[in-house]
Order: structure tokens, then sequence, then C-alpha cells
């Protein structure tokens, strides 16, 4: 490997010998091409898992606009025309229309109040040290690792003993009570990166602590709470066991329990083309939730290993 060889500077009135130092004059190749192969490697990969990923989600969108021969004679092909009444009759017949009406007001209740609760426990948690500090945030530590299936028979004898069994506001209390514990958890880490000296200038200046907290911390802490809220999102949209136990009111079903009714009528009707325009239009919402908000979902997971 060839080498340069440099003297130090030295100062004139040190006398002292000058050191030869040896810099490496460019980058080993072998290096280079261990990058290459590693990059092309990783990249191979992903173009793989998206692959996976996205042709199913095409596939369905395709489908859902196929009448039901074209469905079962040519699946890979495209439409011959764009079937529209596939998503009338599932909007329609399939009552897809009170599914989503129903799971807009349970998921948007429980959002809201699962955001503010749950920042708010997280900034006391984070911010203010007193007895029982960890004691709490352990507990809702432990809230994550309880199997949902172990409190269901408790928890479905607890709400109807309240009167809010089969309830919409019944519901998103217990979805508040589920998504807790992974909020709060989230929100404490998050708040804890957070410089302490705009708060204290805060209360030099008069202000209260609630003032502080919703008028300086809280939309300091914007991109935790847009990445907490989207993974709320996901869940609580996609929640299937809560609802089948604690929503058995056939009126105010979810979209969950919508999706497996419309698959056990439309597959004994043999109406496949209003089934996958239904598990369309309930996939939809989740996705464009994703692609707006992915830029603050991606700072919210970053934002805690910068201080």
């Amino acid at each position: 490997m060839k080498t340069t060889e440099t003297s130090a500077p030295v100062p004139a009135e040190s006398g002292v010998p000058v050191s030869k130092t040896r810099v490496p004059a460019e980058v080993p190749s072998r290096e280079k091409k261990e990058g290459t192969v590693l990059n092309a490697f990783s990249h191979g990969i992903l173009i793989i898992w998206a692959f996976m990923v996205v042709m199913p989600l095409l596939w369905a969108v395709m489908t859902s606009f196929k009448d039901d021969s074209s469905i079962f004679g040519s699946p890979w092909s495209l439409p011959d025309k764009l079937h529209f009444s596939n998503w009338s009759r599932a909007w329609t017949e399939a009552n897809m229309s009170d599914y989503f009406l129903n799971t807009i007001l349970v998921v948007g209740g429980s959002l809201v109040g699962t955001l503010v609760l749950g920042s708010m426990a997280a900034y006391v948690l984070a911010r203010f040290d007193f007895p029982g500090n960890r004691f709490i945030y352990y507990l809702f530590i432990g809230g994550m690792s309880f199997p949902i299936m172990l409190a269901l028979v408790p928890l479905f004898y607890v709400v109807n003993n309240m009167g809010l069994l089969n309830t919409i506001h019944g519901l998103i209390l217990v979805y508040i009570a589920y998504s807790l514990p992974f909020t709060v958890f989230f929100l404490t880490a998050f708040f804890r990166t957070l410089p302490t000296s705009v708060a204290e200038a805060a209360f030099v200046d008069g202000a209260s602590h609630t003032r502080t907290f919703f008028q300086i911390m809280l939309p300091m802490a914007k991109p935790g709470l847009v990445s907490v809220g989207i993974f709320n999102f996901l869940g609580q949209w996609n929640q299937y066991m809560l609802p089948t136990v604690l929503n058995t009111d056939p009126d105010k079903r979810v979209l969950t329990q919508g999706l497996v009714q419309l698959a056990v009528s439309q597959g004994y009707k043999g109406d496949w083309s209003g089934l996958f325009a239904g598990l369309v239009m309930a996939m939809l919402p989740v996705l464009a939730a994703y692609i707006v908000f992915q830029r603050q979902v991606v700072q919210g997971l970053t934002a805690g290993a910068l201080k």
C-alpha cells in the first residue's frame, strides 16, 4: 500500500525533531467492493419485501373492480371495465356505511382520549420526581405485557355492571384503557428528551404547570404525538377481539365485525366482488393515514436518539 510522508509543523523555538506520520493515500479497493456488495444485497432484500407487501394490495384493489366471472376466470388480468357497482353494493346492501360511522366514532373518541390522558401522565412521570413515580411507571409497563385474552371475561362483567355493554362510549373507554400503557411508555421517553430550559423559562415568566404543558411542552412533543397516534389508530382501527366480546348489538358493529359478517354473507351468496370491495374500503383509511403522516412517524421514532 502506497503512503506519503508528511512532516508535522514544529515551533521554531522548540528544537524538537520532526516526527513523521503515515497517511493512507487511498481507500482499499477491497472495502469498496464489500460495501458495494452489502448495499446491493440490502437493496435487493428491500425490493423483494416491497414487492411482497405491495402486490397483494394492488391485486385486492384490482379485483374489487371485477365481476365474479372475471375473478375466477382470469384472476391476474386487469378488469375489462371498472365495475363501480361492487362498491355501491358493499356500501349500501352490506351496511358498510353504518360500520364505517360506528368505527369513526369509536376510534376518533378513543384516539383523542388516549393522546390527552397519555400525554398528561407521561409528562408528569418524565418531569417530576415524587414518591411512587417509578412504581406507577412500571405499572403502565406491566399493562403492556398483560394479555388481553386473560381480561376478556372479567372485563365483560365490569362493563356490563356499569351499564356500558353494547354502547359506543363504553367501547371508547375500553379502547382508551387498552392503549394507555403503550402511549405512556412511548411519550415518557419522548418527554425526557425535550429541553428543560424552555419549561423553566416559562415558570420564571409566571406560567402555571397547566399552561406550560398545553402551550409549550405539548407542541414541542408533536412528532411523538403523531407517531404514537398513528400506532394507536392502526391498533384501534383493526381491533376485533374487544368489540366482538363487548359489542354484540348488530346496529353498533364496528368495521372489523362488519367485515367478518360481510365475508360470511357474501361467501354464501357468491358475491366475491362485493367482498373485495368492502375489504378495500376498510383498508383505504389505514393506508391514507400512513401515507399522509409517514414523515412525522419517522421523525417521532428518531427524535429520541437526538438530544
